[in-house]
């Protein structure tokens, strides 16, 4: 398993480079273990995905995009706020 400062750089790394990550690093980018992620791939859910080749990548908008779609604010007593 990656250390969590390795996989922080690394995600930092390819956001100033390649805006495509690898599985591992677009699961640390959006806070879900990559295991998580390949069974929402493999479900047909999750954020969009590319193929290249033979490795999956994701691109930094879409997980982005997905997260916003995805994803609900709260306020601060807790309840939930649709944006």
């Amino acid at each position: 398993m990656m250390d969590e400062d390795d996989a922080i750089n690394r995600a930092a790394r390819a956001r100033k480079g390649s805006p495509f990550l690898n599985t591992a690093q677009a699961a640390h980018y959006i806070g879900l273990a990559e295991r998580t992620l390949e069974d929402m791939r493999a479900h047909g859910q999750g954020p969009a995905f590319r193929r290249h080749g033979r490795f999956i990548r994701y691109h930094i908008d879409d997980l982005d995009t997905w997260s916003q779609r995805s994803g609900e604010r709260r306020n601060g007593a807790g309840e939930a706020r649709h944006v």
